[in-house]
């Protein structure tokens, strides 16, 4: 958790810059991610992915979807988003699945919420017209996240995950990126930089 006014000023999201995340970006985004993993339900994976298979995710990931990063002022990555394949069918080539994660210290300021806004502006510019969220429950923050950008809950998969003894639910969110028209094929992100 934050210190009540230790290093504040770090945290504020006016501060922080967001751009394309790089494989060389897999340690830090592993820092914040193998937590979760490790202590909670909030992400399904039960083993930490080495840097290596980050490296190659990321990668993969920006050869079509932006993966984006936030670092606070000292260079310092505390938060990442990124999109994905919501469904392998052609018909659901227009929509994405997407992921938010913020360092437990740097929560609460805005950095997720300022990370999806970002990733939607280029999700827009690509051509997608429609993002899912999936979310492990219970999990209020990370709903109120979702819902404070617009996100809307369509229902839950009930007991769908086993971790760390105990069944877990799914929340399913979605948010219409832009207005509905006949669509030509979503772009490429192909790693470019914001």
């Amino acid at each position: 958790m934050r210190p009540d006014n230790v290093g504040l000023i770090q945290y504020l999201p006016r501060t922080m810059a967001i751009r394309t995340a790089t494989p060389d970006d897999a340690s830090s985004i592993i820092a914040i991610y193998a937590p979760i993993v490790e202590n909670s339900a909030i992400s399904f994976e039960s083993t930490v992915p080495g840097v290596q298979e980050m490296r190659e995710r990321i990668a993969k990931t920006l050869d079509r979807y932006p993966w984006l990063v936030s670092e606070d002022a000292t260079g310092c990555i505390d938060g990442f988003v990124y999109a994905s394949e919501h469904r392998t069918r052609a018909a659901y080539r227009w929509a994405v699945d997407a992921t938010a994660y913020v360092r437990s210290e740097a929560r609460r300021v805005g950095i997720g919420k300022r990370l999806y806004i970002a990733l939607f502006e280029e999700l827009v510019e690509l051509g997608y017209f429609q993002a899912f969220a999936g979310i492990a429950l219970p999990n209020p923050a990370s709903v109120a996240l979702h819902e404070s950008v617009g996100f809307e809950c369509l229902g839950i998969y009930r007991n769908v995950g086993y971790k760390l003894g105990a069944w877990h639910d799914v929340g399913w969110w979605q948010k219409s990126l832009r207005l509905l028209d006949t669509p030509t094929d979503p772009q490429p992100f192909c790693g470019r930089t914001i």
